[in-house]
């Protein structure tokens, strides 16, 4: 079973790296633009600009968002986000920061991402480090799995990790 992973990373890595040498690297090259949805697994409360889908006990939640960026150098983009949650709370997400590619293939990035939550005396507010490998499937399409770390700014809101998959369109 492990040789099964290990040769399906592999395939993946290699079609990665081909992609990225067939396009150039002009998905991240300077002028150009990334809209992007990823998946929130283990999100914050609030500050949530991801896809999410929770049902415990009959209690549903569910969150929507999408985040946008302009490569003002190459594999350097600066980006903004937005986000809505039905959790009880309608919670509304804004995200602002930085993403650089390393070697055009493993982002990184740094960003302060806050929330407007109903009826709450302190909303939450986080500074947030990701990385992970971008998997070029084409010319404007990548695939980036990829962990990230939420920092909370009150001691109302608690640090998170999570994983996310991330999909991203390239202009």
């Amino acid at each position: 079973m492990k040789k099964v992973f290990l040769i399906a990373a592999m395939a993946l890595f290699g079609f990665g790296v081909q992609a990225q040498d067939e396009n150039g690297g002009g998905q991240t090259a300077m002028g150009s633009w990334l809209i992007e949805a990823n998946t929130g697994f283990g999100a914050p409360v609030g500050a949530n600009t991801a896809f999410s889908l929770t049902s415990v006990d009959g209690d549903t939640s569910w969150s929507i968002g999408a985040e946008g960026g302009y490569f003002v150098a190459d594999d350097l983009a600066v980006k903004v986000g937005l986000g809505y949650a039905d959790n009880g709370l309608n919670t509304f997400s804004y995200k602002i920061g930085a993403k650089y590619y390393i070697s055009s293939m493993i982002p990184v990035q740094v960003d302060y991402a806050g929330a407007s939550i109903k009826d709450v005396d302190e909303n939450p507010s986080y500074i947030g480090l990701q990385g992970g490998y971008a998997i070029f499937l084409g010319q404007n399409v990548s695939l980036e799995p990829g962990l990230r770390y939420n920092l909370a700014l009150n001691d109302v809101y608690e640090n998170a990790l999570q994983f996310n998959i991330g999909f991203a369109l390239h202009f």
